[in-house]
């Protein structure tokens, strides 16, 4: 864990696979709002029918806001805080295989205070074979002049090359407050971390944990990464 710098602006991440709304949505909501993240970066959200509606119904009981994503990003979906101020969106669609699930990512650059930064989500494939090529087109769109960022459901661990690809060149949130032991999935019985934060070099990790309790263990398969990061505000 790094030591704050007092002239960084203070961003509240959480990164989150809510495994489609399939479990008890009281408790997720109640693990969000106890979290009070400033940007949520969501995996597994409405895609589907009527998924604007949804996505929106789905922020309001975080407390939160629509910034990015849903369908056009098969369902990663970025939401915020009245605090963060968006500036631009796009949504990304990875190649389809034949026969798989169709996948993607979003983005948003944003603003705090006299920061400014890339927000992305991504969920990568359960196939090994398509999880290499998903995460280097992630990657390109990774390469920003502001400051970024990025929450993943990855479906491998560290050792994979997909994740490789992705934390090259930056921060793994989890690594740098020395907490990378704490698995992410499954709630059930956790021995896995294929759920990370990757950050920008000039971002400082203030501190990260993987909130296991009762309700994040009723919340979803998955449990949520939460994430105090510092900022470097703009020149």
């Amino acid at each position: 864990m790094t030591t704050p710098d007092s002239g960084g602006v203070p961003l509240r991440v959480v990164s989150y696979n809510i495994h489609s709304r399939r479990d008890d949505t009281t408790a997720l909501a109640a693990v969000v709002r106890a979290a009070a993240p400033d940007v949520l970066i969501v995996q597994e959200a409405p895609r589907r029918f009527r998924w604007r509606q949804k996505s929106a119904t789905l922020a309001e009981s975080f407390g939160l806001v629509v910034a990015a994503g849903g369908l056009p990003s098969l369902g990663n979906l970025l939401l915020t805080s009245l605090r963060v101020r968006v500036h631009d969106t796009r949504c990304q669609r990875y190649p389809l295989t034949p026969g798989r699930h169709l996948r993607g990512a979003a983005y948003a650059e944003c603003q705090v205070g006299a920061a400014r930064f890339l927000l992305a989500g991504s969920h990568l494939s359960t196939d090994p074979a398509e999880r290499p090529a998903q995460a280097a087109a992630f990657k390109r769109e990774l390469a920003a002049t502001l400051p970024v960022v990025a929450g993943a459901d990855l479906n491998e661990g560290p050792d994979g090359p997909a994740w490789q690809t992705v934390a090259a060149g930056l921060t793994d949130a989890a690594v740098a407050a020395d907490r990378a032991d704490r698995h992410t999935y499954p709630c059930a019985d956790p021995r896995r971390r294929i759920d990370a934060l990757f950050v920008d070099p000039r971002i400082t990790v203030v501190d990260y944990d993987v909130v296991d309790t009762p309700l994040t263990r009723r919340a979803s398969d998955h449990f949520p990464i939460l994430v105090d990061l510092l900022l470097p505000a703009a020149d």
